[in-house]
Formats: C-alpha cells, structure tokens, sequence
C-alpha cells in the first residue's frame, strides 16, 4: 500500500476547502447603518428592528432625509417639517433664511419667481406675499422675527444650533416643477410626385391602331 497519494490529496482537499470558504466570507455584503444619534457604521450582518433599517449593500446607499440629525431634532423635523417660501429682491427672505440658518433650523426653500409660481402661492396661502413660512401644517404669512420664534419654540425646535458640523440644507427649488418643452415633431416628408397618367388610348382607328380596338 502507498498511504502518502491519500494523505496528499486529503490535505489538498481541506486546502481548497478553506480556499473557498475564505472567498465566500469576502463576497459577503456590507451594509451601511444608521443609529439614532446619527452615527454611521458598516457591518457584514444585516441591520435588524433595534438597530435601524438597512441603507442597503455599500455601493447603492441611499440616505434617508434628515439622516444626519441628532435624534430629538430629527424627530421634530419629521412632525413638523419647515418650509420657506420666497423670492429675488426681498430683503424679508433673506432676514428669514438668516433666522433659520442661524438657530439651526433644517428647512426647505421654494422659490416663487413666474406667474405660474404665483398663482400656486395663491393657491397655497390665499395671498402673493413673501416670504412665507410653513411649520407643518401652520402658516406664518409675513416675516417676524419674534412670531416664527414663537412658532419655532412651540414645534418644539432647539432655540441654539444642534446641526452637526458641515451639515447643509438643500439648495432652493422652484415652487412649480420646470417641465421640459415638447420636442417637435418631425414632419413627414412631402408625397413623391406621382408620373403624370398617359392620356387615354383613342379607340378611333388611328396610326397606333389600325383596327381601332377597345381596351
């Protein structure tokens, strides 16, 4: 008997083994999470309930809004969202923004600039003028420093900033959607000139027929 061909080939065996087991365990997916204070971590093991809903494999995160908020500011957010409305040359607007910039306020801005957009602000709050401010359901028409800090205050936003170093709010959007012009439509191309029809043979006896034969 000739052991050592055995003995070869199991270690061989187990070798490819743990090859192959190595290779499984790199393959795995990694998983971004978020905790409630915001703290970002990457792990191998999917995120349960208690540790917060997965971002999905690394390579296509998507971050969920006010993802980077402390807790009871993230909480607040979510409740009672802000959102400003304003417009070019209105030096309210800017005081406004400052305001919330300021205090730490994460809000959205709307820009109202065309008819169209006016007539949405009309729509939304019975009136033209700006800036206007909404905190959840309630509208501050009018910029004031003391009643949106009242308003503020009582939404139960933090009166200093708590926003996480390097945190931005999201660049102003129009109030109505830019809708893309329709492009045209390529026209069809004109009808080929059709040969004019030869005039009808005569059926009277002719040169080109004698016999003066009906088609």
């Amino acid at each position: 008997m000739h052991p050592t061909p055995y003995k070869f080939s199991l270690y061989r065996l187990i070798g490819l083994t743990l090859v192959f087991a190595a290779a499984s365990a790199t393959a795995q997916n990694v998983y971004r999470q978020v905790d409630k204070n915001g703290k970002v971590t990457f792990s191998d093991r999917a995120p349960t309930a208690d540790t917060g809903a997965a971002s999905g494999p690394q390579g296509g995160v998507t971050t969920p809004p006010n993802a980077g908020l402390p807790y009871e500011l993230r909480q607040v957010a979510q409740r009672y969202p802000v959102t400003l409305y304003s417009g070019e040359e209105c030096a309210p607007c800017g005081a406004a923004r400052s305001l919330l910039t300021t205090r730490g306020i994460p809000f959205d801005e709307r820009t109202v600039k065309s008819n169209a957009e006016i007539e949405a602000l009309q729509r939304l709050s019975g009136q033209s003028s700006l800036p206007l401010l909404t905190i959840g359901s309630q509208q501050l028409k009018g910029f004031s420093d003391v009643e949106w800090s009242q308003y503020l205050d009582a939404a139960g936003y933090p009166k200093s900033n708590s926003l996480p170093a390097g945190y931005r709010n999201g660049p102003a959007r129009p109030l109505v959607a830019q809708q893309a012009a329709p492009a045209a439509r390529p026209q069809a191309p004109a009808p080929a000139a059709q040969p004019a029809s030869p005039p009808p043979a005569s059926s009277e006896p002719g040169p080109s027929n004698p016999a003066g034969i009906k088609f």
